[in-house]
């Protein structure tokens, strides 16, 4: 028994030192192309856009809530990425760089949408003033015949009733899978603050299913 559970150990390990080394690999190749693309090199830069519009497009989205603006938005981002590619370090992981720049474009986009009596921090903590979501008049609605379809709505409607910051964090936690570091470089947050808003994000979302659970006949 002893043997076995050694065995185990010894290949848990051996996975964890390969998926380390898989990642080290990536993010050098990353590191390689943004250097490539600095020096003007666009067929590089392409291939960082591949590998992160989808994250991108997902922020903007989040965030603007309109298709249409959310592409346009997440073209800046690129285009604003490639103008900054200069003051990239390397060292660091590019997916949280450009989608810092990706979420503070879309922060200045909602600012010039709200009239200036209402132009307050949207990244603020809700718990100390931050404004309470933008009205929704797209929001996913499901087919009450179809339960999964049902949950799912549910589930959008209560994730589009977060406020900003909270929306933010579970798409970049659960969706983007960036780990809390990288989500508080993204959000130039402190890592207890992103876990701070994802367990209260969480929290919400639970308490918002379930009473609209509560509420089915």
């Amino acid at each position: 028994m002893v043997g076995v559970a050694t065995l185990d150990l010894d290949f848990a390990l051996l996975s964890l030192a390969t998926e380390e080394r898989a990642v080290e690999t990536a993010l050098a190749g990353e590191a390689a192309w943004a250097r490539a693309a600095a020096r003007g090199d666009k067929q590089a830069f392409a291939r960082l856009v591949d590998l992160h519009k989808r994250a991108v497009f997902g922020l903007c989205l989040r965030l603007l809530r309109e298709h249409e603006d959310s592409r346009d938005a997440a073209q800046e981002a690129f285009a604003r990425a490639y103008a900054a590619l200069a003051t990239y370090d390397p060292i660091q992981p590019f997916a949280p760089w450009v989608l810092r720049i990706a979420r503070n474009h879309c922060l200045d986009v909602l600012r010039r949408r709200l009239p200036d009596a209402q132009k307050v921090e949207l990244d603020a903590d809700p718990e100390e003033g931050a404004p309470r979501d933008l009205a929704d008049p797209a929001a996913v609605r499901g087919d009450d015949t179809i339960e999964r379809r049902e949950t799912a709505t549910a589930l959008a409607r209560a994730v589009g009733e977060l406020p900003p910051n909270y929306r933010e964090v579970i798409q970049l936690f659960h969706v983007e899978h960036l780990s809390y570091k990288e989500i508080a470089a993204t959000m130039d947050v402190p890592i207890g603050t992103v876990m701070t808003w994802l367990h209260r994000a969480r929290a919400k979302l639970k308490a918002s299913l379930s009473g609209a659970a509560e509420a089915l006949p």
